[in-house]
């Protein structure tokens, strides 16, 4: 069974997880409520999870080798309890060097490193997505400078993987401008999610890579993503995904942003 690949929201901070014992504030639900669907939305359940988040960056790709990685609170200013959060999955160092080897096959150079904790872009969406942690996570990073086109290469290296048990997710938001929330961004945000979502469907493969590849001349580009670490985590996902259709699986209003998810297959 061929395994889709997904991009997925991963929220703001410990969005879900704010009000100890209770349900998420109102606004988050909807995005929680698509979390908590993914694994059961699968083909089969996967043996393995690699995952792409936009929290963290490396000069290569570089990933996590870890047998039992800690947690790495990368967020600020939010309650005591939300950095007293557990998770416990175990790590996949296998598929960590499978992945680098079918990298490093397509002439991409690669790294490892097995002491950097999961950041919020990992554990807090698969807190939701897998609260029993009994599915292995590798991490993979991203490429600190961010060339669309060599992400979507990259996940296209990986896309063996699909056929091995392997679920493959980007982690970010398709929307991210930290300075600008509120229903005076929503009409933008619109506007920027309607194009990147007719990008990413495109029916033909490579017409789609090129599109998304030049996201930046789509409309609002730069006031959805000042900086575009938050939208890499789709290339790999996108690139993994190969000839697969791809489809919106979640589209959904928070902060005033429009914020999707995406499917390959």
């Amino acid at each position: 069974m061929t395994m889709p690949t997904l991009f997925i929201p991963h929220g703001g901070g410990p969005c879900f997880f704010m009000n100890p014992g209770a349900a998420p504030d109102a606004m988050w639900r909807p995005m929680e409520a698509y979390l908590k669907g993914l694994i059961a939305s699968l083909p089969e359940r996967p043996r393995a999870i690699l995952l792409i988040s936009g929290h963290w960056e490396e000069a290569a790709f570089t990933v996590h080798t870890g047998e039992r990685p800690g947690l790495y609170f990368d967020y600020y200013n939010f309650p005591p309890h939300t950095y007293q959060l557990r998770w416990d999955a175990p790590g996949a160092p296998d598929l960590a060097c499978r992945a680098a080897g079918l990298l490093e096959a397509e002439g991409f150079a690669t790294g490892e490193e097995a002491v950097r904790g999961w950041d919020h872009g990992v554990f807090i969406p698969m807190m939701v997505s897998l609260p029993d942690a009994d599915i292995p996570v590798a991490q993979l990073s991203l490429r600190r400078d961010l060339d669309p086109a060599a992400h979507i290469a990259a996940g296209r290296a990986l896309a063996p993987l699909r056929d091995e048990g392997v679920l493959i997710v980007g982690s970010g938001m398709s929307f991210h401008n930290l300075r600008e929330r509120g229903p005076h961004v929503t009409e933008r945000a619109d506007i920027w999610d309607d194009a990147l979502t007719a990008a990413v469907t495109d029916p033909d493969p490579q017409t789609r890579a090129n599109r998304v590849a030049a996201w930046t001349d789509l409309p609002e580009a730069h006031f959805a993503h000042p900086r575009e670490e938050h939208l890499l985590p789709l290339m790999v996902a996108l690139g993994a995904g190969g000839n697969a259709p791809a489809t919106r699986d979640f589209s959904d209003h928070v902060l005033g942003w429009t914020v999707s998810g995406y499917r390959f297959g």
